[in-house]
């Protein structure tokens, strides 16, 4: 240690500091990407080069980064950030076997407080620690010889192109092997440690200025209600339900051998059985869903649109978004009337169903009369759509999204360090929550019921993206779309309708029951709710719209030149 101590305390380059910094993090910080490559290589024959390789290319890379901190000993704070950075990086890694792509990032930045609370631990103080002690102790002790500024300059080239030109001819010498390796293994390049989380921390915040106009395209002129309305006895109270993070392999209605969904079976709801998100999270799913443009062009587009909420309150109805989470809407809501639910709750309710800011979903059910009567009466007389934001199954603290009473499935995790639980805990844990939900819907369906003799009533529920519980060693959620496992984009889509809205759009229960396996997606939702509430727009497609074959008498060989028109493929 004393030798070391000397050694530490010789002057020394600010470019030498560097090059020491990213030797170490290449080898401390980026195990989940050694791990990863030894797991597809198989081999050691195989997977040995491939490391080596990787490696230089992970070190030159963080010696290009970093070449442009190397200038005085002011720059610590800096270096030690970005040691913070790859420890904190590599634990959610290994604990939740994410990546480090711009999804990933957009949506931690988008996590509140409390979400945030979930995802730490002992362990990740124990893990940063590991990983920080010592680069803290070094550059706290090391001495950085001070440069002119023009000396430093040049000298800060030179390195940046020195470490640009061995990593292109690593990776010319090595071509054949890695070319091909990270072709079919795109999530690896997200998985370089620090180098992906910094560089998908900048494509959120800078992409968006360059990616976006600001302009906001109007979609919703021309809205009207339809013929169903002129002499309408009762006006229609739809209920949208957004679900998180439910999969649905996981209800029973589905197949599932646990029981999760007895209050929903009891209701006799209608569950389709082959449902994909439009993303793995969910910033990315939730505008998405609510867009007319389908999965495609809304990823492509250049302008932000208005959206289902728009169009629905333009046509004139009562619009409200009610939300039990934190995060808020992400923008789906901002022009149409909203709350969080746990905002104005009676403090005995919140004593009963919230820790902090924190609820459980049955929250939304409190006060929902008076929230119905606080609407627009002249909107009100026309219809009603309420979009109720779950909080849901979302992790990876599950067991905090069902209270004790709903707890069927035991003993369960009560960790949000997710490998410190058995598998069958995570699931009892993840189920409850499910059971929760379960409860929940059922729930509102019994307050839809409840308003028959005012309204016609109907409740949709769709989740926004699934959930992975260690299949192929993964966790949570919010892989990258093109190589994410079937569970985190198979979700749960229910509905129910009361007698009057049956009544009302000549619904047939034997069509739709014979249509639940048929493909849907999230481009479905925009269509089938507009169908479901009679609201006329340029923007509505049949086609799309889960329910048109099933309404009004009209057969699926009317809707576009004699066949339908499949929902687009994932």
């Amino acid at each position: 240690m004393r030798e070391l101590n000397r050694w530490l305390s010789r002057p020394r380059s600010a470019r030498s500091v560097v090059v020491w910094l990213s030797l170490y993090l290449a080898f401390a910080a980026n195990w989940p990407l050694w791990s990863e490559l030894a797991r597809i290589g198989g081999a050691p024959s195989v997977y040995v080069p491939s490391i080596a390789v990787v490696l230089l290319l992970t070190m030159c890379g963080s010696v290009a980064l970093l070449s442009f901190t190397a200038w005085s000993r002011w720059m610590k704070p800096l270096w030690f950030a970005v040691v913070v950075i790859a420890a904190v990086a590599q634990h959610y890694m290994q604990s939740y076997r994410v990546v480090m792509d711009p999804s990933m990032l957009a949506n931690a930045m988008q996590t509140d407080a409390h979400e945030a609370r979930d995802l730490l631990s002992w362990r990740l103080l124990f893990h940063v620690l590991l990983v920080a002690a010592l680069p803290a102790w070094a550059l706290w002790r090391v001495r950085i010889v001070p440069l002119d500024l023009v000396s430093q300059a040049w000298r800060n080239a030179l390195l940046l192109l020195a470490a640009v030109a061995l990593a292109v001819g690593g990776a010319l010498a090595m071509n054949r092997q890695l070319a091909p390796l990270m072709r079919n293994n795109v999530h690896l390049r997200y998985m370089i440690n620090p180098l992906a989380s910094i560089y998908s921390a900048g494509a959120v915040v800078i992409k968006p200025m360059f990616k976006r106009s600001g302009k906001l395209v109007p979609i919703s002129g021309g809205a009207a209600l339809g013929a169903s309305y002129a002499a309408q006895a009762r006006p229609p109270l739809f209920v949208l339900v957004v679900g998180e993070t439910a999969r649905a392999d996981h209800f029973a209605l589905n197949g599932y051998a646990r029981d999760t969904t007895p209050e929903l079976a009891a209701r006799k709801v209608l569950s389709w059985r082959d449902v994909h998100s439009c993303g793995t999270n969910t910033l990315a799913s939730v505008p998405c869903m609510f867009s007319p443009l389908g999965k495609t062009a809304f990823e492509a587009r250049k302008d932000d649109y208005e959206n289902l909420m728009d169009v629905l309150q333009a046509a004139g109805l009562a619009v409200f978004w009610l939300d039990n989470q934190a995060g808020g809407c992400k923008g789906v809501c901002d022009r149409v009337p909203h709350a969080s639910a746990f905002d104005t709750v009676d403090p005995s309710v919140k004593n009963a169903l919230c820790e902090g800011d924190e609820c459980l979903d049955d929250v939304m059910l409190h006060g929902l009369d008076a929230r119905l009567a606080a609407l627009p009466a002249e909107r009100r007389g026309k219809g009603v759509v309420l979009v109720m934001h779950q909080m849901g199954s979302h992790g990876p603290a599950y067991y905090k999204r069902s209270s004790p009473d709903a707890k069927r499935f035991l003993p369960e995790c009560k960790s949000n360090a997710l490998a410190e639980c058995s598998h069958s805990e995570l699931l009892n844990a993840y189920d409850n929550s499910i059971g929760y939900t379960d409860r929940f819907l059922g729930k509102t369906i019994d307050w839809l019921q409840s308003q028959s003799k005012n309204y016609d009533t109907a409740l949709l529920y769709l989740s926004d993206h699934g959930e992975s519980l260690g299949e192929y060693g993964l966790f949570l959620h919010g892989v990258p779309y093109s190589f994410a496992p079937e569970v985190q984009k198979h979700v749960p889509m229910v509905t129910w309708f009361g007698d009057g809205i049956s009544a009302r759009r000549k619904l047939s229960p034997s069509c739709m029951e014979a249509r639940l396996d048929a493909p849907l997606t999230h481009d479905n939702l925009y269509h089938t709710v507009l169908g479901v509430m009679d609201v006329t727009t340029p923007t509505y497609k049949p086609a799309l719209d889960a329910l048109a074959s099933c309404r009004d008498g009209t057969s699926s060989l009317e809707l576009v030149g004699g066949t339908r028109t499949p929902a687009p493929a994932r």
